[in-house]
């Protein structure tokens, strides 16, 4: 298997995705190709439209030297690197339709060291337990196509991963997150590829669904300050611990494209504590590590 071919199949991803969200959304993505000055380049896809207020859909493939922070970071020695993958948010405009996260990667060096990376991810603004057993039941079934140790395995790594430190607070209610799969993994290296393939093209029927389930309930003023404190959290992720945006930048890659993940508008509020026995305050509570969505 070569890197053209992964690439080409993240390309035809990104593609799938984009054609199956328009549907549902009702406009089109404006497309942007950009090239990296160190090399390669991707293409970058964004929606500002009547369900998502913002996302996008980016696909990337850049090589070149790796620069010493980066190999430190990875405990490699000094070498170029090629990394392909398909990166995806959705915010949406209705506060009841969750913010959603999907990445697919692969990355390999010149020393001849590959892996493959990834994961998706679900922040809603309000917790709906039967949407969040839905969500990991499609996340469980998907793993255990490849491993019946899979999803426990990456949940976890989701919980941990998408954790914010600083707040002691879960981003959302996890998913699944992996990464580093290589020839140390019981299953192949093609076997890998289609795993980390079902993984991407299930974002457009997972979240589509989600979308479709919310979109048209009624929200308040209320419903959207929410919502953009829910936003303000997602950045503080984002810009804070995120890897792939850690890795952009980094790595010299195109701003705009790495900073698509972050909302047109997000909200601080001092010291904002939840009204007791509200949804907002039901909501904090349920965002905790190690919840058992699925028995």
């Amino acid at each position: 298997m070569t890197r053209e071919t992964i690439k080409s199949t993240f390309q035809n991803i990104q593609e799938n995705i984009s054609n199956q969200l328009e549907l549902i959304d009702g406009r089109k993505f404006i497309e942007d190709s950009w090239r990296r000055a160190g090399g390669g380049g991707g293409i970058t896809r964004i929606i500002q439209g009547n369900v998502i207020e913002k996302g996008g859909v980016n696909f990337s493939a850049v090589e070149g030297p790796l620069p010493e922070s980066m190999s430190k970071l990875m405990g490699l020695d000094s070498c170029d690197f090629f990394a392909t993958g398909v990166s995806i948010v959705m915010h949406p405009v209705n506060p009841w339709v969750p913010i959603s996260h999907m990445n697919i990667r692969y990355f390999e060096t010149s020393t001849g060291k590959w892996w493959f990376g990834g994961g998706i991810d679900l922040t809603p603004h309000y917790f709906d337990e039967e949407q969040a057993i839905l969500f990991h039941s499609q996340l469980k079934s998907i793993c255990d196509k490849f491993n019946p140790n899979y999803y426990s395995k990456f949940k976890n790594w989701a919980d941990d991963y998408f954790y914010i430190e600083h707040r002691k607070e879960t981003r959302g209610i996890g998913g699944i997150f992996f990464d580093y799969l290589n020839e140390n993994e019981v299953l192949s290296k093609e076997q890998l590829f289609e795993f980390v393939c079902e993984v991407g093209n299930s974002f457009a029927p997972i979240y589509g669904d989600l979308m479709s389930k919310n979109l048209n309930k009624p929200y308040s003023d209320r419903n959207i300050m929410w919502q953009q404190m829910r936003r303000g959290r997602y950045v503080e992720f984002n810009l804070v611990y995120d890897r792939g945006t850690k890795f952009g930048l980094q790595t010299d890659g195109r701003i705009e494209s790495i900073l698509m993940s972050l909302p047109t508008l997000a909200r601080w509020e001092y010291n904002f504590v939840p009204e007791k026995g509200s949804l907002e305050e039901s909501t904090l509570k349920a965002l905790v590590k190690g919840q058992n969505w699925v028995q």
